[in-house]
């Protein structure tokens, strides 16, 4: 008889190695039962009458699944459930949402179904999440003053690849690490994800049809280097990262500046970077690798002037992401 390390047991060990309080396994038991009451509600979306349209748009002026909706609110009500956090960013509601601000340690920017388009085929999708802690150094003495965290001062960033039952969680300067769900929907046996060196299985990772409306110096770089990869595209960020971590290669989301309707340009790129890029960015750096914007600037550099700020995006190996820095900055 085996019985696999569990999640709870593997963060149990690591706050006790770092000398941490325990207050951080109460936050990720309320994003994993979340995680798991997300993925309830896709399973039976189809006998729910889940899967269609709620019949609005959200602050990112895009229609609303029902699903989307359902998934902010299961998020929403195990976060604060646990009493410990602070404040929350979600990819669904325009304001930022005060929880607990007289007594949380946590920050949490989340976006509860990444690809929800894909929920109506029966295709994976992410509920994806980036966390900061109250000045940072773990302190509860002192004035907080609620800034908008980089990247960098993330204390962990994770995903969950709905219905797949697979779960990535990193942790700062400790690892990325991948967790399998078991008969009993308990995360086991963790793994350390690491992006492998050999090349011959990189992969890139973009939407092909918009190769024209990108940037000069990137559609160069594409014509001069995809025939040395193998192209893999689902469409969903979570699910295109979650492949990008075992296989290594690039994925990318470039700035849309050549649109023959130049309404749809997006010049400041698609992806939200507190709760899409962020989050992919933080994974990667703690698997070896990295990730730019269009600029060429780190993204976990970045410091978020508003909490849904949008930005252009290239994560993976590192030494593909040194090649397209150069051709950013050409």
């Amino acid at each position: 008889m085996k019985f696999e390390q569990t999640l709870l047991d593997f963060l149990m060990r690591h706050q006790e190695k770092h000398n941490r309080t325990f207050h951080f396994l109460v936050l990720m038991d309320a994003i994993v039962s979340a995680a798991k009451r997300i993925e309830l509600y896709y399973r039976t979306g189809a006998l729910k009458d889940n899967l269609g349209l709620a019949g609005s748009t959200n602050v990112q002026g895009e229609e609303v699944m029902k699903m989307d909706d359902i998934a902010h609110e299961i998020v929403l009500h195990y976060l604060k459930s646990t009493e410990r956090v602070i404040q929350v960013v979600s990819e669904e509601v325009e304001e930022i949402i005060d929880v607990n601000k007289g007594g949380g340690r946590y920050f949490v920017y989340f976006d509860p179904l990444d690809g929800s388009s894909n929920v109506a085929h029966g295709l994976p999708v992410g509920f994806m999440f980036g966390i900061a802690k109250k000045n940072l150094d773990g302190s509860m003495q002192g004035s907080e003053d609620y800034h908008l965290r980089a990247g960098n001062e993330y204390i962990a960033a994770g995903m969950f690849v709905i219905p797949t039952g697979m779960f990535t969680l990193a942790l700062r300067d400790a690892g990325c690490w991948r967790f399998h769900m078991d008969e009993t929907s308990t995360f086991v046996k963790p793994v350390r994800m690491l992006l492998p060196d050999v090349e011959k299985k990189w992969e890139l990772s973009y939407n092909a049809g918009n190769t024209e409306t990108f940037g000069k110096n990137i559609q160069k770089w594409i014509a001069e280097n995809q025939s040395k990869y193998v192209f893999r595209y689902l469409g969903a960020l979570a699910g295109d990262f979650h492949r990008l971590l075992a296989n290594g290669g690039m994925f990318m989301y470039p700035a849309i500046v050549n649109h023959p309707d130049p309404k749809k340009n997006r010049p400041q790129g698609k992806l939200r970077l507190m709760y899409e890029a962020n989050v992919v960015a933080f994974m990667c750096r703690e698997a070896g690798g990295d990730a730019l914007d269009e600029s060429g600037t780190p993204i976990l550099d970045i410091k978020p002037k508003t909490h849904h700020q949008r930005t252009a995006l290239y994560v993976g190996s590192k030494k593909l992401i040194d090649s397209v820095q150069k051709a950013l900055k050409a």
